[in-house]
C-alpha cells in the first residue's frame, strides 16, 4: 500500500466516524486519529496542483434581423371632429381647480369656418359673467386693432369674421396666469377647434398662448414679427391686448399693428 492510499485510508475511516483502528496488537484511539493522519501528510510529498483547463469563451450569439416600427402618434382629436362634439365633451367641465370659481365656460365665439383664428390666455371677469371671449376692455381694443387694420389695408372683414378663443376656458382667480397642469388640461379642446377649424393662421395673443401653441420659453419680444409653425399651420405671436392698454407701451402697440398687418394681407390677399 502505498503512502497516498494510506493517507486516503485513514481520512475516509475518520470521516466514517471509526472510533478505533487495531495496529498489530495495539489500538488507536479516535482522538489519535486525526494526529496520525497530520503525521502521515507531513511526511508525504505534497500532491500536485490540479491543472485548470480554461473554458472556452461563449460563442456570439447569431446575428438577429430587426426591422424597427415606428410609434404609433395618438392623434390630438377624434376622426372627423366638429365643434359641436368638443363642446358636448367638455361640458360642465371639472377636470382642473379652475372650475371651483368660474361663472361661465367660455368656450369661443366667431365664425368656425373662418381662415384666422385668434388665440388668448384665459376669460377675465366680463368673459367669465358673459361666456365670451374678450369683451372686457381688452377685448374691445382687439376688435378695434382687427377691424381698423383691416380697414386700412383694404380687407374687407370685422370681428365676427374671424375665431376667437383662450387657453383655458375657465378665468383663473385673480385673473392670474394658467398654471402648466391647467393649460394641459385645457389646452386639448383648443387644439381640437384649431384642428376642426383648420384655419390659414393663427395669431396668439401674448406669452401664454405662445407657450401652449409652440411649446416655447422665449418671451413675446423675441418671437412677434417672424411666422412660427403648429401642425405646419403658420403661427404669427404678437403682443396680448391687455399689455398694450398699458400707457407705457406705445411701441409695443406700433409693432403689434404692424404684425397684426401681415397676419391679415396673408390670409386675406
Amino acid at each position: 500500500m502505498t503512502r497516498d492510499e494510506i493517507r486516503q485510508f485513514l481520512e475516509f475511516y475518520q470521516d466514517l466516524g471509526v472510533k478505533t483502528i487495531y495496529q498489530r496488537g495495539s489500538a488507536l484511539q479516535a482522538e489519535q486519529l486525526p494526529d496520525l493522519v497530520e503525521d502521515l501528510n507531513s511526511l508525504l510529498p505534497p500532491l500536485p496542483a490540479p491543472k485548470i483547463i480554461p473554458k472556452p469563451p461563449p460563442a456570439a450569439p447569431p446575428a438577429v434581423s430587426m426591422k424597427i416600427v415606428p410609434p404609433t402618434l395618438i392623434p390630438l382629436a377624434p376622426e372627423g371632429d366638429t365643434m359641436e362634439a368638443i363642446r358636448t365633451d367638455i361640458g360642465d367641465c371639472r377636470r382642473c381647480r379652475l372650475c371651483e370659481g368660474r361663472n361661465k365656460i367660455v368656450f369661443g365665439s366667431g365664425n368656425e369656418g373662418s381662415r384666422l383664428v385668434f388665440v388668448g390666455e384665459g376669460p377675465g371677469a366680463d368673459e367669465d359673467a358673459s361666456g365670451l371671449p374678450f369683451v372686457g376692455r381688452a377685448g374691445q381694443l382687439l376688435t378695434q386693432m382687427i377691424e381698423g387694420t383691416a380697414s386700412k389695408e383694404g380687407i374687407q372683414i370685422t370681428r365676427p369674421d374671424v375665431y376667437i378663443a383662450n387657453v383655458v376656458k375657465c378665468r383663473p382667480p385673480e385673473n392670474r396666469t394658467p398654471m402648466p397642469d391647467e393649460m394641459e388640461i385645457c389646452g386639448q379642446f383648443l387644439f381640437r377647434q384649431l384642428l376642426a377649424i383648420k384655419p390659414k393662421a393663427i395669431c396668439a395673443l401674448g406669452s401664454t398662448a405662445a407657450k401652449a401653441l409652440l411649446g416655447t420659453k422665449e418671451g413675446v419680444t423675441k418671437l412677434r414679427g417672424n411666422w412660427q409653425k403648429w401642425h405646419d399651420i403658420p403661427v404669427m405671436v404678437t403682443y396680448h391686448p391687455s399689455y398694450l392698454l398699458r400707457p407705457y407701451n406705445q411701441n409695443a402697440k406700433r409693432e403689434a399693428w404692424e404684425d397684426l398687418k401681415k397676419v391679415l394681407h396673408f390670409v386675406y390677399d
